[in-house]
């Protein structure tokens, strides 16, 4: 019984931590809540995030923000066409040892930092972009044949203008695979850019406290881990993903005529790793069917690949999720 109780505490502190570090974020971020959740959900998922929206929107402080409350190292690269790969990794120089001779040494990169925000990631060119492909996927990179670890925990925060703007280059599959999530960033209503002019252009700026730091972050995702995923709850997110893709006869017609790939098994993981997250900052030890059709669009947008007649159409992958949701929702009498 000492264990539960432990455990019941545990997960009552994690929500509460949860609250307290979603409120500071808030007391300098105006509006946004649904963004700052998925990030916060992301975070503690251990997965990477991609937010998309116009500029101006306040993506960039949005991640600097959180990275300050978590207290954790925070690096920047702003990501241009003549941006190299070895910009951002690091790279092996020859410097001198205390004997006097010439030896090679390793130089670390802006990517060796906990959360490291690749500001207009689309700007840069694929081979550049391919260059965080094994930093996200293991967590490493390779420099001259030697493997380099990343710091622990390690996120990247990307931000992207649309890709029909101009000076931008389509993020390639197997990369956008890679972050957990796709979160858009909406424009802010009047009432929000009101308070925004307020906040940003008088004489006193908001101090930051540090809400937690490395030690509890690494709990946090640990703990996530421990959250239940009835066998009901798996299958219906095992349906969601296999109606993405057309030659599915569970998917819809939606998804028949517009799409050309669904999404692989690591959308799933990403689905279950976010509700679980999700599940935890609210105080539940289980994740619900809610928490799967909440985190359903965030994390396939970015997954499914239209074919021709859905990019001539003008159909939207936000269209296509929501029909996939709804169809499977509608058949799933067997998921309270």
């Amino acid at each position: 019984m000492s264990s539960i109780k432990e455990k019941e505490q545990q997960f009552a502190v994690a929500a509460d931590t949860f609250s307290r570090v979603r409120n500071e974020i808030k007391s300098f971020i105006v509006g946004q809540e649904e963004v700052i959740d998925q990030v916060l959900w992301s975070i503690f998922s251990g997965g990477h995030v991609l937010l998309e929206g116009l500029p101006g929107l306040g993506k960039t402080m949005l991640i600097k923000t959180i990275a300050e409350c978590l207290d954790l190292q925070f690096s920047r690269i702003q990501f241009t066409p003549d941006l190299m790969p070895s910009d951002i990794t690091g790279t092996m120089l020859l410097q001198p040892d205390e004997d006097g001779r010439q030896k090679f040494a390793f130089h670390k990169g802006p990517l060796f930092a906990n959360i490291v925000l690749a500001d207009e990631i689309n700007r840069a060119t694929p081979k550049t972009q391919s260059a965080l492909l094994e930093a996200m996927g293991e967590k490493t990179v390779t420099i001259m044949g030697e493997t380099k670890q990343m710091e622990k925990p390690f996120f990247v925060l990307a931000t992207q203008n649309p890709i029909d703007m101009e000076g931008t280059y389509p993020l390639p599959e197997a990369q956008l695979d890679r972050f957990v999530c796709k979160v858009q960033v909406r424009y802010p209503s009047k009432e929000e850019l009101k308070e925004i002019a307020i906040r940003t252009t008088g004489v006193h700026s908001a101090v930051l406290e540090k809400v937690v730091g490395i030690e509890e972050v690494l709990e946090l995702q640990k703990l996530a881990k421990e959250i239940l995923v009835s066998e009901e709850i798996l299958n219906f997110a095992v349906e969601l993903i296999s109606a993405t893709h057309p030659d599915s006869e569970d998917a819809p017609e939606m998804v028949k005529q517009y799409v050309q790939f669904g999404s692989g098994p690591r959308g799933l993981q990403s689905l279950i790793q976010m509700a679980k997250a999700r599940a935890m900052c609210v105080g539940r030890y289980h994740v619900s069917v809610g928490d799967i059709k909440q985190l359903a669009l965030p994390v396939l947008r970015h997954r499914l690949l239209l074919n021709f007649e859905g990019e001539a159409n003008g159909i939207s992958v936000d269209e296509i999720v929501t029909e996939v949701i709804n169809h499977i929702s509608g058949q799933g009498a067997k998921v309270k």
